[in-house]
């Protein structure tokens, strides 16, 4: 039955990853029909991620009071609802109106399955979760280059509005898997600490600043690396481009793969250390200018696979660092962070890039790189000397 409900979960994440790169990949293609400069993708991102940083902070409290699988039903058919209004969507101004739906779905599930997971399993398990994310992730630019070439980036958001529809049914058929695990998941946030209390825990805001760096990276390259293509090289088709929004989904997913297998071993804090290590040697493979496309897209992909463990080794860390009583409200503050850094610097980067090129994007990332690095070995240090 374990085995089963761990399935689901997998199956959960790869729901949740389906829709972020929809965007990235669909935009170039998205800004011509609508017929708006190339930095308005950045607010219709900043709503999704604002609508995600709201859910984020209120799921403490739902996590709490409801029990995670209502969490997730109820999260994927906001995904399903934001999905369908994009794809119905005749004017720029109506996809902040999906967005809403949208944002809202993402940060309960992230949170809610998160929580859980970190709680209840390892951390091997907790990579090979958000290795399912990237599968997600990897999956529907493919979608998007495939609708693109045969009808338009509208098809590409119902086609993955469908594909989620399936997920969903299949989540609403496995409902009985969860029972055996309620009773012990009201025991672990029957006591849980609240946001106030736990912002105030040493540790806990150098953890939040360096999720907000990862995820401005990670958002960054989410939303523009197929533009970073469509700007800095030639000859390369529509759905050429729009599938280079897998690159770093891809890398994420390898780099999760990989981490899952060895993440016991190693433990948590090496894994970051690597990771960012990796991230580093990728983004400089970027930044060098090689000719034609092959060494950016490898840069992108080498990025992606440094990034793969250091979202979920954080993660998994709250309830050793922090305590399980705390985990839930840490957890909940972290995912809050991570999507302030998805809100905003993505749509910083498009103001940057309109004024002085998209060929700024390597430089872009690795400040965040090194404000991740910095900021989770100060945090180390503290929980330390605090323990």
């Amino acid at each position: 039955m374990v085995s089963l409900l761990l399935a689901v979960i997998y199956l959960i994440f790869i729901s949740l990853g389906l829709p972020d790169s929809l965007l990235g990949s669909g935009w170039p293609m998205m800004q011509v029909s609508f017929n708006v400069p190339s930095s308005y993708a950045g607010y219709v991102s900043m709503t999704i991620s604002f609508m995600t940083i709201i859910s984020a902070l209120l799921s403490p409290g739902l996590i709490k009071r409801f029990h995670t699988k209502w969490i997730v039903i109820v999260s994927i058919l906001l995904t399903i609802f934001g999905l369908l209004g994009f794809s119905f969507s005749g004017s720029y101004a109506l996809l902040f109106l999906f967005a809403v739906p949208f944002g809202l779905g993402a940060g309960s599930i992230d949170s809610s399955v998160n929580h859980y997971v970190a709680n209840h399993f390892s951390g091997s398990v907790m990579n090979f979760l958000h290795c399912f994310y990237g599968v997600g992730a990897m999956i529907s630019p493919y979608i998007m280059a495939l609708a693109l070439k045969h009808a338009g980036w509208n098809e590409g958001y119902r086609w993955t509005a469908y594909l989620q529809s399936m997920i969903l049914f299949v989540c609403i058929i496995s409902l009985p898997l969860w029972n055996k695990s309620e009773n012990k998941e009201e025991d672990d946030v029957s006591d849980s600490a609240g946001i106030k209390e736990t912002i105030a825990v040493p540790g806990v805001v150098l953890t939040l600043i360096s999720f907000f760096a990862y995820c401005s990276g990670e958002a960054t390259c989410f939303l523009w690396v197929p533009s970073y293509f469509a700007g800095t090289k030639t000859g390369l088709s529509d759905g050429l481009i729009a599938s280079f929004g897998s690159l770093i989904f891809g890398g994420l997913m390898i780099g999760r793969l990989i981490s899952g297998f060895i993440s016991d071993k190693l433990g948590d804090r090496p894994l970051i250390r690597i990771g960012i290590a990796v991230e580093f040697l990728g983004i400089m493979l970027v930044l060098i200018p090689f000719p034609g496309y092959i060494a950016a897209a490898v840069g992108f992909v080498v990025t992606g696979i440094g990034m793969g463990p250091i979202y979920p080794s954080i993660q998994h860390m709250a309830p050793i660092s922090f305590g399980k009583r705390l985990s839930a409200a840490v957890i909940g503050l972290q995912m809050a962070s991570a999507y302030v850094g998805s809100t905003f610097m993505p749509m910083v980067f498009g103001q940057l890039q309109q004024r002085i090129g998209i060929g700024i994007m390597p430089v872009y990332l690795l400040i965040f790189a090194t404000l991740n690095i910095v900021m989770i070995e100060v945090s180390y240090r503290t929980i330390d000397s605090k323990k």
